[in-house]
Order: C-alpha cells, then sequence, then structure tokens
C-alpha cells in the first residue's frame, strides 16, 4: 500500500513538472489600472483554484472534477466575496466596486452572460460582500472579478480567479482547505558506536515517517524510536512520562532498494469516539521530532529519511515579529511555529492526548491564528463544531459567543453568526440567571432543556475557572493547581465575568444582524451584571474583588478577569492591578491569556514585558528550556504530570504580542478600523506584520532615552487611529509626522494621530519636550 502511495507521490510529481499550471493570465485577463490586489477571497478562502492529492499539492490544468484531488469546495450558493488590495506608497481609497462571476472564463471578454454581476456599488466594503439574485450550482467551476474605483474614478480590475463548488445544501456552510503536508528531512544525522543512527528533524511536528532503503538481504528487520523528548544521554527518551510521545516500530526489509514507510498506530484515547480522526486520505499522525534507527547495516543519509507533517493551508510569510529582545524573539518563533503544527486535525484540537476540540482552547487558538495568517476558516469551523460538541465546563459554554464575535470583528461576514444565532443566544447561559442578577450553575436551573438547548450531553456544567485543580491528575493534595486557591461557592466571580463579557459580545452581534429588540436586551443584561459584580465581588475595604459571595478570600483569577473584560471602575483599576500583581503567574498557561490582557488593559507595560520575557519555572521560556518545540499544556512537566508537548492554548504570546505589547487591534468589522497602540516597554526596537482581511499591518519602532520613532503601514480600505507613548503631562505635544510637525492631543499619556487612512507614516517624538 505505502509503495504505492510513493509511486503516486513520484507521478504527482512528474505532473507539477509536465503541466504549466492553471494561469489565470493565460485567459488574457490581468489587472488593469494603477492599483495591485493583494488576495481576492471566496467564502474566506483565498487559494480557490489550488488542488491536492492525499496532502500533496498539484500544479495542473484539470479541475478536481476530472481527477479526483481534494480541493477547498466552496459550498454555498450565493457565496461572499473580499478582496484586499495593495497600499504602499500609493494610498488607495475605495469610492466603488463591481463584481462579475461566470461559469466560462471566456465571458469577461465579451462582457455578457454574467451568473452575476452586482453593478457598480458605491461603498468602500471590501470583505463579505454577498452575492444576490443569482445562486451557484453544485460541483462547477466558476471565474470572478473585481473591479474597484478611486474618489477620482480611477478604475482596477483584478485578474479573474477560479473558485470550484462542492456539495451545496440549503443554509450556511464554512468552506475549508484540505489538509496537506509538508515533507521534511533530517537537520542532522550521526551514528553511533553501536551502529544506530540518531535524526533530528529540528521541531516536533504531526507527521508520518518513510526511508529509502537498500538491504542485501530479506532478512533483516530495522528498529525505530519516535519521540518528542531526549533522555538524558541526548537520544530519544523511551519513557518521557506524561503522554509527551514515544513509540517504536519494527521494519522488516526486503532485499534491494526499496521505500519503506512506518504505519503510525492508532492510540486508543485519541481515536476514541469524541475524537477528531484523521481522514483516509491522510492516515494516522504521530507528534515527534527525533528518530532513532538500529539494525541498519547501511550508509544512512539524510535524503534516505523523509517526515510528511500534516497541517491545515498556513502562510509562513503572513506574519513576523523581531524586537532588541533574544529571548521574546524566541517566545513569538515558539507560539507562531505551534499554531501551524498543531492544525493537523482540520479543527482546533486540545492536543495529541486527546484531540478533542474545547471552547477555551479554541478561543485563545482563534486570536492566535488571526495574528499569525491571513486565514479565517478554520477558526469558523472549529467554533462551529463546538456549537454542537459542547464540552462540560460552565466558562467553556460561554466562550462560543466570544468566538462568534472575534469572527465577525476579524471578517466583516455575520453569515456565520446568523445561521447559529439561537444557540448562541443559548450559549449566553441567561437561563442560569437567579433574582440578584448572577448566574450559577449550582442552583438547580440546569434543567434537560437548557442542556439541550447547548448541545451538551454531560449531565451537568460545572464552573472551572481554571485547570488543573489541587489533587488531580498527577498532583498531590498539597499542590495548589493553577486556580490561585480559588474558593467555589454558588455564585463565581470568574463565571459571571464571563457571562457579562458574553452578553456584551451578544449584544452587538443582535445589533450587526438589526435585531434591535434582542441587542437592546442583552446590553440591559450586561448593565445589570455590571452592577451586581460591583455589589457582590468588591470589597471597598481591601480594593479587590473576592471569588463569590459566601466567601472573602480573593484570588488572582476573580480579579484578573475582572480587569481583562472591563468590569473594574476607573476609581479602582490601580488597587486591583497592584493585587493582581502581587500574585504574580499564579495560574495556567489558559489563564494567562486573561492575566496578559489585564495587565495591558492597565497600561502596565513593564509588567507585561516582563512577563514574557521571564525564564522562571512558570514562563514560556521554560518550555524552551524543557526541550518542546511546540507550546505545552503547562508550564512545565511539574505543574501538570500528565500533560502533552503540543497544546496551543500555551501560545498566547501568540496573541498577546501583536495585539498588546504591538498594540496592532481591530476596533470595527472587517478592520474598517483599527488602533496601533505600543507598549513596548523598554524594547529599543521591535517590528510586526500583522494579517488582516484587508492586507498587512507593517508597524517598525526603535526608540531610545531622547526619542521614540514609529513607521506604520495601513492597508487599503481601512483608517486608524496611532498612538506614541509619551511621558509628558502635556494637553498637547509636538509630533513629526512624514517630517512635519503636528500638535496632537493627549489622551491618558498617548499622543493620538487620528484616521490616519491607508498609505504609508513615519513618527517621531522628542521625549524630552
Amino acid at each position: 500500500m505505502y509503495w504505492r502511495m510513493f509511486q503516486k507521490r513520484f507521478c504527482l510529481m512528474l505532473m507539477c513538472v509536465a503541466f504549466t499550471g492553471f494561469s489565470l493570465v493565460s485567459f488574457g485577463m490581468n489587472k488593469r489600472g494603477p492599483y495591485e490586489f493583494e488576495s481576492l477571497y471566496v467564502d474566506l478562502i483565498a487559494y480557490t483554484d489550488k488542488q491536492w492529492d492525499a496532502g500533496y499539492s498539484l500544479n495542473t490544468s484539470k479541475t478536481p472534477f476530472e481527477n479526483g484531488s481534494q480541493y477547498p469546495a466552496i459550498l454555498n450558493k450565493q457565496p461572499a466575496f473580499s478582496w484586499s488590495i495593495k497600499s504602499g506608497n500609493r494610498p488607495f481609497g475605495q469610492h466603488a466596486f463591481r463584481i462579475l462571476v461566470a461559469d466560462r472564463p471566456d465571458v469577461f471578454a465579451k462582457s455578457k452572460t454574467y451568473i452575476w454581476d452586482s453593478g457598480k456599488v458605491k461603498s468602500n466594503r471590501s470583505a463579505g460582500i454577498v452575492m444576490k439574485d443569482a445562486f451557484l450550482r453544485a460541483g462547477q467551476t466558476y471565474y470572478w472579478k473585481v473591479v474597484v474605483w478611486d474618489e477620482k474614478g480611477v478604475k482596477t480590475e483584478s485578474d479573474i480567479a477560479v473558485f470550484y463548488t462542492g456539495d451545496i445544501q440549503e443554509g450556511y456552510q464554512t468552506s475549508r482547505y484540505p489538509l496537506q503536508r509538508s515533507d521534511q528531512h533530517p537537520h542532522n544525522i550521526e551514528k553511533d558506536d553501536d551502529g544506530s543512527y540518531f535524526m533530528d528533524f529540528g521541531k516536533a511536528a504531526f507527521s508520518q515517517l518513510s526511508f529509502d532503503l537498500t538491504s542485501t538481504s530479506d532478512k533483516d528487520t530495522l528498529t525505530v524510536h519516535l519521540g518528542e523528548a531526549l533522555d538524558k544521554k541526548g537520544r530519544v527518551n523511551r519513557s518521557p512520562g506524561g503522554t509527551i510521545r514515544y513509540q517504536v516500530y519494527r521494519l522488516p526489509l526486503k532485499k534491494g532498494t526499496h521505500t519503506y514507510q512506518v504505519e503510525i498506530k492508532s492510540d486508543a484515547r485519541n481515536t476514541g469516539p469524541q475524537a477528531v480522526l484523521m481522514p483516509a486520505y491522510i492516515g494516522e499522525v504521530l507528534p515527534f521530532r527525533y528518530v532513532t534507527v538500529e539494525g541498519y547495516k547501511g550508509e544512512l543519509k539524510k535524503e534516505q529519511v523523509l517526515r510528511s507533517m500534516v497541517h491545515y493551508h498556513f502562510d509562513d510569510d503572513a506574519s513576523y515579529f523581531h524586537s532588541s529582545n533574544d529571548t521574546l524573539n524566541q517566545i513569538w518563533e515558539l507560539c507562531k511555529y505551534s499554531l501551524k503544527a498543531t492544525t493537523f486535525a482540520g479543527v482546533y484540537v486540545d492536543g495529541d492526548r486527546e484531540r478533542i476540540p474545547y471552547e477555551a482552547d479554541a478561543y485563545i487558538n482563534q486570536l492566535c491564528h488571526y495574528a499569525a495568517d491571513q486565514e479565517y476558516t478554520l477558526a469558523r469551523h472549529s467554533h462551529e463544531y463546538l456549537m454542537h460538541h459542547a464540552t462540560w465546563p460552565t466558562e467553556w459554554i460561554l466562550q462560543s459567543v466570544l468566538m462568534a464575535y472575534n469572527d465577525y470583528l476579524y471578517t466583516g461576514d455575520l453569515r456565520s453568526a446568523a445561521h447559529y444565532y439561537n444557540d448562541l443566544k443559548a450559549k449566553t447561559l441567561t437561563m442560569l440567571e437567579e433574582s440578584n442578577g448572577l448566574i450559577s450553575s449550582r442552583k438547580g436551573k440546569q434543567n434537560p432543556e437548557l442542556l439541550k438547548s447547548i448541545y451538551f450531553n454531560g449531565k451537568e456544567l460545572r464552573d472551572i475557572v481554571d485547570w488543573p485543580h489541587g489533587g488531580i491528575l498527577g498532583l498531590s493534595a498539597k499542590d495548589m493547581g493553577e486556580s490561585d486557591g480559588f474558593v467555589f461557592t454558588d455564585f463565581n466571580a470568574v463565571v459571571n465575568a464571563y457571562y457579562y463579557k458574553a452578553l456584551i459580545d451578544m449584544h452587538k452581534l443582535a445589533e450587526a444582524l438589526g435585531k434591535v429588540d434582542d441587542s437592546q436586551y442583552y446590553k440591559a443584561k450586561a448593565t445589570n451584571v455590571y452592577r451586581a459584580f460591583q455589589q457582590h465581588f468588591f470589597r471597598e475595604d481591601v480594593g479587590n474583588y473576592q471569588d463569590g459571595i459566601e466567601t472573602d478570600h480573593a484570588s488572582l483569577h476573580s480579579n484578573m478577569f475582572a480587569l481583562a473584560f472591563d468590569l473594574v471602575p476607573d476609581k479602582y483599576k490601580s488597587t486591583v492591578m497592584d493585587y493582581v500583581k502581587s500574585r504574580g503567574l499564579a495560574c495556567s498557561v489558559y489563564g494567562s491569556q486573561f492575566l496578559m490582557d489585564a495587565i495591558y488593559q492597565s497600561r502596565d507595560a513593564d509588567y507585561g514585558l516582563s512577563l514574557l520575557t521571564s525564564t522562571a519555572e512558570r514562563s514560556w521560556y521554560n518550555m524552551i528550556r524543557e526541550g518542546s518545540t511546540i507550546t505545552m499544556e503547562a508550564w512545565g512537566n511539574k505543574f501538570k504530570p500528565n500533560q502533552d508537548w503540543n497544546h496551543v492554548w500555551g501560545a498566547v504570546p501568540g496573541n498577546i504580542i501583536p495585539r498588546k505589547l504591538m498594540g496592532v487591534e481591530p476596533t470595527l468589522p472587517a478592520w474598517e478600523h483599527f488602533h496601533v497602540r505600543p507598549q513596548i516597554s523598554n524594547l529599543s526596537a521591535a517590528k510586526i506584520k500583522v494579517p488582516t482581511i484587508k492586507g498587512p499591518v507593517l508597524v517598525d519602532i526603535t526608540q531610545n532615552a531622547q526619542s521614540f520613532s514609529m513607521s506604520v503601514e495601513v492597508p487599503a480600505n481601512t483608517t486608524a487611529d496611532i498612538y506614541i507613548p509619551i511621558m509628558s503631562k502635556k494637553n498637547r505635544v509636538t509630533v513629526f509626522v512624514d517630517n512635519k510637525a503636528q500638535e496632537l492631543p493627549v489622551y491618558d499619556s498617548w499622543a493620538k494621530l487620528e484616521g490616519v487612512r491607508a498609505g504609508q507614516y513615519h513618527l517621531t517624538l522628542n521625549k524630552l519636550q
């Protein structure tokens, strides 16, 4: 079977050579006009003309219907179209657009018989434009282009793009890419004194392994060891502990030269009833970095060993970050690579132990993915999967609403939220609200109707706060766990902080969908929860929030969640933040998402950077030090003895660095408006590329004791507010914008350049003024 698979791979390589490739240029319809299109999307899919066979990319002139390949099938009768335009030195402001869709490429030359012609629409919108008054058919090839006009009436046309429809059904469906492979040879290979070979691929990956080997007989058998970790001798750790992966295989050889593939064994747990299974066209995978081969009598070279890494579509060049702090740079690279490496299942999963999606994991994964790649379908699909596969923690249910709002904020596409609207209403858990305005999972309101409405198949929801708790999963009864001694009562401060945030986000979604009554309802409920939260959880005598109504115990969690979700009145923010800082990193890698959000919400850039670059046991750097190349489920092995080494809820800096440290965040859906509000503390230099649906945002900062300098590139069809941190107490300061002095207003220790349009800007500030 595997030999046939490799024969097929070889044939695919020949096809790539033989075909010149499907080229839109061959239609003679290159873009015309002064501007350049950067990306064209159909249903958030950018590479709609790509095809794969068994995960390997095809370059072919045939359609997927002819060659039976995998492709990103468009699944909606009326898809949505989006595009981005390069801004660069020539700023572009879209004044109007026209979308044309056809079932033959020659239609565009004749300018008639379009499947859909939007007509010239006066709008600067360029994301989530849904086809109207026309419908696509299943299993067809379609072609489209967009024409845009700037404010002076200058027209620019895109190339013609092709897309293929799949099994179109009623209702909305999220289109997705098939899983893909990247083939890799070892970084190095060493022969030990006992004749065995040791190989290091540089980073762990969910993969399969094959060899090209020669044997002089049919009696030789190899032993192959695969693992994520090293032992004390620097070789594959065969007893790594926890759920760090190790497997061993016997590989009988045949006389002559042949290709052999290690058939990865299924794990009883991560292929169980709730697990996300690997598709048949890929097969089973294992996360490993290191390989030892015993019993091979020939000379083994790098070129004879092939690791096939499996992952979702990922553009490694879509983002970058580099700063003057090497530790911070290493942590960014760890987190970014973790995002790509853990997409192997085609849905966000919690690592390799269970391969089950969880809402909390997916929320952090979503934010990180948006910051690393210009790709939105995997986050949306994962969120939608969880809508109907709910997990047990109360707070996890509420996070479905947060994910739905993030999806809309980053894409501007409301179709998913509209389709799942009633489910999202149930996920707010308003049915658990008591007369005091707070919700409780302990007051007897968890009935079958509620559990059915949120698609939960268990007996009851339980509050979690953070994970793991003390005394479980290998932790002794004396261990505090990761919840800072949180005291669970009938009314939980963390759960109700989530409740408030879910109500705020549901209010915004309802408003965007034109559901006025619902929008007002959720806004009013949020206002009531805010008041109840202050009344029942805040202690004025000590200036912080307690864990519940029936306890006077305060934890890091009850306070950091309040700060992260804007539940702290301005007059109490300093005392609450003081308490947060007094607790340090008394939370898990999951909880650190909300700790870091809270810190940067409070404008404490120095403390934020100190945690991001810490080398203590509780730090992201400790994951690197302990040997993992994908973020861990915990700060280190001692903090969760059964942890795995491939868990993306540990990749929090992957979104905190772009969103908070560099301060690049959307403020309106589809990035129609965003801010750049850096909090880089004492870094002397930092630069970043942040992908967006409108194109990349580029920020480059240098500073010293005397001056602050920042370059910003704003994508087309957006506006931005650019903030410069200042030490002055003045109401206005002089900032040089492209070498021209401007008096800018000061807001809360920031000089603010408001409403800048697409283009490149360079700002400098004399700190001594």
